[in-house]
């Protein structure tokens, strides 16, 4: 049975019997922190193998990898609300789903079956950012806090009671990168302190406001391209937080290239009068390029070529002249 309202007093258990459900490198110290910390993992739950590059040949997600590392069973089911595969985790008789980063959508089938229900990791404050990309959008949006949340599952996106938050302040420069990297170290963190607070009924869940909720959709290449008309900050926020992918794009000489690492100009720099042309080079130095936005101006400290690495702008540069004066986007 699930847990219902704040009816934690029935006795969860400080070591419960956990099936641990994720997918990425995101995934992969939350279980890590659950073996270090001597919880009973019974079985780890992935996606399938896939094809990667080139050659297609089938590649092992990262959690697998880790669960193999760990001598843990693994299972992978192409869907999880698959009747079987729910069977052989009903015989497993586990206390507890944990999900972190799983990618599947999961079915009241399988959060049903452990007694305490399924327990995920947001990367979020909730109600905001639910769905699939809320550390990329925070940084977009421009965001100086995020965080993350404890919440119990259920078949809603990201609607579950929160049973714990972590605010985590987020860097002027930070990338979504930079920062999926840094939750991704602190979830484990967060995932001990939620069984432990449930362990020793010190928390309480409480609804999420459905009226507060905000959405993080899933990242694609369609917002990409940069409007030079925005603002500098605008145009900074939406580069971090696509870097390191998709990348921000523009064009320069019909070719479409990445820009990344921004800087926005300071107040009283070096300047132009009025607002300038948006998408114009202002200029470019070892700080990297300048370039005039509909507010402001910023600096590109790194880009990319088609089919080439990312350098710093210097090097890029000189392969790949960018004249002062022309302008990005055409």
């Amino acid at each position: 049975m699930n847990i219902e309202n704040n009816n934690l007093k029935e006795g969860f258990p400080f070591d419960p019997s956990i099936v641990f459900m994720g997918t990425p490198d995101y995934a992969v110290p939350s279980l890590e922190k659950l073996v270090e910390q001597g919880y009973t993992v019974l079985a780890v739950v992935t996606q399938p193998d896939r094809p990667r590059g080139r050659g297609r040949k089938l590649v092992f997600p990262p959690v697998k990898a880790a669960a193999r590392r760990l001598d843990l069973p693994v299972f992978q089911p192409e869907k999880a609300s698959d009747r079987a595969f729910c069977t052989s985790i009903q015989d497993l008789n586990p206390d507890l789903l944990i999900v972190v980063a799983f990618g599947q959508v999961l079915k009241k089938i399988l959060l049903d079956i452990p007694r305490w229900g399924a327990l995920n990791i947001h990367a979020s404050l909730l109600p905001e950012y639910r769905g699939a990309a809320p550390i990329q959008w925070a940084i977009i949006n421009d965001a100086s806090e995020t965080g993350l949340t404890a919440m119990r599952m259920d078949e809603g996106l990201d609607t579950g009671p929160i049973l714990f938050q972590e605010a985590v302040a987020i860097g002027p420069d930070e990338t979504a990168g930079e920062l999926h990297d840094r939750l991704s170290r602190l979830s484990g963190d967060v995932l001990v302190k939620t069984l432990q607070g449930l362990a020793t009924h010190e928390l309480i869940e409480r609804p999420q406001d459905n009226a507060l909720a905000t959405y993080a959709p899933k990242i694609d290449r369609g917002i990409s391209r940069i409007v030079w008309n925005r603002s500098a900050r605008s145009i900074a926020a939406l580069i971090r937080g696509l870097d390191p992918w998709p990348g921000a794009t523009t064009l320069s000489g019909g070719k479409e290239i990445r820009l990344f690492s921004p800087r926005v100009e300071k107040p009283g720099g070096p300047g132009i009068i009025g607002k300038g042309f948006p998408g114009r080079v202002a200029g470019f130095s070892a700080d990297g390029l300048l370039v005039e936005t509909g507010e402001g101006r910023v600096w590109i400290r790194e880009l990319q070529a088609p089919g080439r690495r990312r350098l710093a702008a210097f090097e890029f540069l000189l392969g790949f002249p960018i004249d002062e004066g022309s302008v990005l986007g055409i």
